[in-house]
């Protein structure tokens, strides 16, 4: 039985149709636009829904699109204040802890940002802020 070889843009064209074919997971407003009109459509012409009902199903997915947006905002406040905390700590002295048993202690020299989290770098090693014990101003040179 004869094979015959597969070229890389038989791969590619598979592969970017079957990349169009993943369902998108988040229904956005036109999504919900097109549901409501397809439930318009399609309900019984002698006992059709209430104006009423529509606009309730409306609020509710106006609501849920706002909680949506208003979390992802509240994550990257979040995200901005632990930066705002780091360089905050830029040139303190620090106690941190390493592991369960073990404590560190030295200078903050930078902040490091690793997937989107700032790093304390001490002893040229990055740190969570959360394996932040205490904060010092550095011992003065004298």
């Amino acid at each position: 039985m004869p094979t015959s070889a597969i070229s890389s843009a038989t791969l590619a064209g598979s592969n970017a149709n079957t990349l169009d074919r993943i369902p998108v997971r988040t229904l956005g407003q036109n999504d919900f636009l097109k549901l409501l009109v397809t439930q318009m459509t399609s309900q019984d012409p002698l006992n059709p829904q209430k104006d009423t009902e529509f606009i309730a199903q409306m609020a509710q997915f106006s609501s849920l699109e706002q909680s949506k947006t208003m979390s992802a905002d509240i994550s990257q406040l979040r995200t901005q204040q632990q930066f705002l905390q780091a360089n905050a700590m830029l040139g303190q002295a620090v106690s941190l802890q390493v592991d369960k048993d073990t404590t560190a202690q030295g200078i903050v020299s930078a902040v490091q940002i690793e997937a989107g989290t700032p790093k304390l770098m001490v002893g040229g090693q990055a740190f969570a802020l959360s394996q932040v014990l205490s904060v010092a101003r550095p011992p003065a040179a004298n």
